[in-house]
């Protein structure tokens, strides 16, 4: 792996912007080492360039590997880790471990994020490192319920991007001018984020969600979720990719997909795609999972609705 650090193009961010990374790297820089969460996603990923600048071989990406991470997810946080040039370990464990998190409250993220971080750490001392950071930015604690916050502030994560006052807008511009391929990436919510809050999470639900949002990306759309409820799927397509979505080939294609992955019925919700619909309050966990909740959207049944 090349470890030779990105630079970041200042005359590329405003002042105001460009001060603010100066701000968290020179943060970064105090440290003897860093562990960066890293998910891939966008807010991670700029940690990860800042704390490599700043630091060289004493930062290090740790992806942690468990059932609600999709494998594409995995291969993207990957590749990313390549881009930056940083070295990348992964943690593996299983949220299905605790009875908390599988019970699907709305603490869920709140348990989730505790032992994700946990092996954060455990990892972090293997190698000698005392630090543990996390992509948490200045806008993420106005967002309504966030649980997995509350994780963070418990284990006492390092969040150099809250910390400068570095709001989403302003990563992204950061991660544009590293020239980072994840600048524009949409959050990736984990896959429990598909199953509404009080139906549990186990294992099958979280393998034909995944399976079933493979086809949907595999397809070429871009916006959408898939949500299980107790084996109904609900699939939310993009506004903008409706139209492909309502092409009865496309209805009979992806009913025929999604029950060969293990799904009885098959609905298109005709709201389309929004993070967060099957929470209550419609709040949503961003690189974290969303908040899971009701149903009650307006839906069209895609093909067959017949158990197959």
């Amino acid at each position: 792996m090349n470890h030779q650090p990105l630079a970041v193009d200042g005359d590329a961010l405003a002042p105001e912007t460009a001060a603010k990374a100066a701000a968290a790297r020179d943060a970064l820089a105090e440290r003897d080492g860093v562990l960066i969460a890293f998910s891939g996603g966008v807010d991670s990923a700029v940690v990860a360039a800042l704390a490599h600048e700043a630091l060289g071989d004493d930062a290090v990406a740790c992806t942690a590997r468990s059932e609600t991470l999709p494998a594409a997810e995995l291969e993207d946080a990957e590749r990313v880790a390549t881009e930056i040039g940083i070295t990348h370990e992964t943690a593996t464990f299983s949220e299905l471990d605790d009875p908390n998190f599988v019970a699907n409250d709305d603490d869920r993220c709140y348990h989730c994020r505790t032992m994700r971080l946990g092996r954060m750490y455990e990892t972090a001392r293997e190698l000698g490192i005392d630090t543990v950071c996390d992509g948490t930015n200045a806008d993420d604690p106005g967002e309504g319920h966030r649980p997995g916050l509350r994780a963070v502030e418990e284990l006492d994560v390092f969040s150099p991007l809250l910390d400068a006052g570095i709001a989403k807008d302003e990563v992204r511009a950061i991660a544009d001018a590293y020239g980072l391929s994840v600048a524009d990436k949409p959050s990736m919510a984990c896959l429990s984020s598909r199953i509404p809050t009080g139906l549990e999470v186990t294992e099958e639900r979280l393998t034909r969600v995944e399976k079933a949002e493979r086809v949907l990306r595999e397809w070429g759309f871009e916006g959408f979720r898939v949500r299980d409820h107790d084996g109904l799927a609900r699939v939310e397509i993009a506004p903008d990719e409706l139209d492909r979505a309502l092409d009865p080939a496309f209805a009979e294609a992806v009913h025929e997909h999604l029950t060969d992955v293990g799904f009885e019925y098959v609905t298109l919700d005709m709201a389309g795609y929004r993070t967060g619909s099957v929470s209550p309050d419609g709040n949503a966990e961003v690189e974290g999972g969303d908040n899971a909740g009701a149903d009650g959207d307006s839906n069209l049944d895609i093909g067959r609705t017949y158990p197959h």
